[in-house]
């Protein structure tokens, strides 16, 4: 979503009233969320790539035991174990 729905929200006067704003409000609400979400996304990307470059991609962060195959078929992006993620 675009920066302009996820700035303030207007009332605009020509609108049904209360219920139009808190649909506006929670549409804003909703673009903040999905643009918290692209940044946690993009975040976790260049990690990988990082540990990708520094040749620890695939091992996990807090064990340094492999990451099974499959989960990094899942999200390559992933850095922890099954074991791990789930403490």
């Amino acid at each position: 979503m675009s920066a302009e729905a996820r700035g303030p929200v207007t009332l605009q006067q020509d609108s049904v009233g209360r219920l139009s704003r808190m649909g506006a409000m929670q549409q804003q609400q909703m673009a903040l969320a999905a643009e918290k979400r692209r940044q946690s996304e993009r975040s976790r990307i260049a990690a990988a790539l990082h540990r990708l470059d520094q040749g620890e991609w695939g091992y996990c962060l807090t064990c340094g035991e492999e990451i099974a195959a499959r989960r990094l078929e899942h999200d390559p992006s992933v850095a922890t174990c099954v074991g791990c993620a789930g403490k």
